[in-house]
């Protein structure tokens, strides 16, 4: 009788199809890291250079995709970057207008990424697909509803090695230059590998070196741009952060008690200047929403306001709500003299949609309820706001607006010695909000070279040098007040005069990019061929 012996079979190898299982979610992972790189690189963190290889990890994404891959790609790369950048907004709301934003924002960035994908096909690609990135940004800080520009890049630089650029060409030229280096980072990646493999340094090397090099010497070059000094010169001006007795939207119920906050505080700043603890200011700064009773209709309210002032002793400008009998509501500053009383005014021009007015309304509320807590709409100013406070011109751009390049821009032009941004951030608690927001005021400073005053109702009030060194802060929902003796200038930097030029020109070369693109496809399909791709744009 014989006995059969069988061994086993060796387990059968992996097939492609097994290993295409795993690897067909790097990208989109990577995807959604590069963007949570982006979110990073924003304050509180100090972690501004998070961007480079964001972008370098982002252009490895795209390079040479299809555009329906670019666009799920880059849905993916905007929802990691925009999803935690504006969590502040569901702060008091609930998570529905957050996620709403973040995805209409990624979206933004979906298309962007279509474009990037296209261009990364051509011989420098870093440059073409920076530019397509800055259009992107021009593109959402207009529509839908006046733009929406947060999140831009130059923002996100505010202690980065970069920020001198911003005084060159503003923040479109800020964002181009970070992102080009981003970009650029990746194909010298890219080009080191391919001098290891074959020993040549080919044409591509070289330029693969400058796109990373040229940003950072540009910044370099533009150093001498960013001046802090007087020349025209000293004021001292006192920040008055009042507090609000509870955080949220909820903080309006208690209006009287917001203002009687601002007020004691003046006051009790007045008490200082008399022991000589501090100087006297020439000028006092209050925040936005720090009288939401309109002084002109409430007789109780101005009087709060007026003897507050009258304490002090100094032109003080006072942020309130004006309810007229008929028509919109106005986000108001109001300048007040210790003499006279309330003078000069100032309308916020760009007014926040689904905050401060409501689009779309009845849309709106099926998905929140919280629709209906606008009851009646604000309406926008058509008047730049500058004050003269003592003797010194100061532009004023009230909390949102100064993420806006125009509304900034405006009020250095019409002679403003000195940026104030009177700011209400309680409705966003303690989020990373105010901080985003003070990091524009830093950028601001060194684009138009000028001081920022930034007096917040709750969040950080700041005084901010025009080379954008913070020199005093206050804590979160503390009472505060800051008197700092600040440099006035009047000089116009490149940025402040080239205006829209710089961003205009860098989307004309996107726009060449994408055309280029779309040439070359149009003739291949049409089976004339297309020219050769440059060995650089190799996937």
């Amino acid at each position: 009788m014989s006995a059969t012996i069988t061994t086993a079979e060796p387990p059968p190898a992996p097939t492609a199809r097994d290993t295409r299982h795993w690897t067909r979610f790097v990208r989109p992972a990577a995807a959604v890291l590069s963007g949570v790189l982006l979110y990073l690189s924003f304050p509180p963190r100090p972690l501004w250079w998070l961007v480079l290889p964001g972008f370098a990890l982002l252009g490895w994404v795209l390079s040479a995709r299809r555009m329906r891959a670019a666009l799920g790609l880059g849905l993916l790369a905007g929802l990691g970057f925009m999803l935690p950048l504006l969590h502040w907004t569901g702060e008091d709301v609930g998570p529905v207008p957050w996620l709403a934003l973040a995805l209409a924002e990624a979206l933004f960035v979906a298309v962007g990424c279509m474009g990037i994908a296209a261009v990364s096909r051509l011989a420098y690609w870093p440059v073409w697909a920076a530019a397509v990135w800055t259009l992107d940004e021009a593109v959402r800080a207009r529509v839908p509803f006046g733009g929406f520009p947060w999140g831009k890049i130059a923002f996100g630089q505010a202690d980065g090695v970069f920020l001198p650029l911003a005084a060159l060409g503003g923040t479109p030229l800020l964002s181009f230059a970070v992102v080009l280096c981003g970009f650029g980072l990746l194909e010298a990646v890219r080009q080191v590998r391919r001098f290891r493999a074959t020993g040549g340094v080919p044409r591509a090397t070289v330029v693969a070196a400058a796109t990373v090099a040229v940003p950072a010497l540009a910044a370099f070059a533009a150093l001498p741009l960013v001046d802090d000094s007087a020349e025209d010169g000293t004021a001292t001006v006192a920040a008055i952060q009042g507090n609000v007795p509870r955080l949220g939207l909820d903080f309006n119920s208690q209006r009287r008690a917001v203002l009687d906050n601002h007020a004691a505080r003046t006051e009790e700043l007045a008490r200082d200047v008399k022991a000589g603890k501090v100087p006297q200011p020439d000028f006092v700064l209050w925040p936005e929403n720090s009288s939401d009773l309109d002084p002109f209709r409430n007789a109780d309210a101005r009087d709060v306001i007026d003897r507050a002032v009258k304490a002090i002793g100094a032109p003080t400008v006072v942020g309130a709500v004006l309810t007229p009998d008929t028509g919109t509501l106005r986000n108001t500053l109001i300048q007040w003299d210790p003499v006279s009383g309330p003078g000069a005014t100032y309308d916020k021009r760009h007014i926040q949609p689904f905050g401060e007015y409501m689009p779309m309304r009845s849309f709106v509320r099926i998905f929140s309820k919280d629709v209906d807590r606008v009851q009646r709409e604000f309406g926008p100013g058509d008047k730049v706001g500058v004050f003269d406070l003592a003797g010194t011109k100061v532009g004023f751009v009230t909390c949102y607006e100064a993420a806006f390049d125009d509304a900034v821009r405006d009020t250095v032009k019409h002679g403003g010695q000195l940026i104030a941004v009177p700011s209400n951030n309680a409705t966003f608690g303690r989020s990373e909000m105010t901080y985003q927001q003070l990091a524009m005021s830093q950028v601001r400073a060194v684009e138009h070279g000028r001081s920022v005053v930034v007096p917040v109702t709750s969040g950080v009030s700041a005084v901010i040098r025009p080379d954008g060194t913070i020199v005093e802060k206050s804590g979160m929902f503390t009472p505060d007040a800051l008197v700092d003796e600040v440099p006035l200038r009047s000089s116009l930097t490149p940025a402040t005069r080239l205006g829209v030029l710089p961003e205009g020109l860098l989307a004309l070369v996107a726009v060449a990019g994408i055309g280029w693109v779309t040439v070359r496809s149009v003739r291949a399909r049409k089976g004339r061929g297309a020219g050769p791709e440059d060995a650089s744009a190799a996937p």
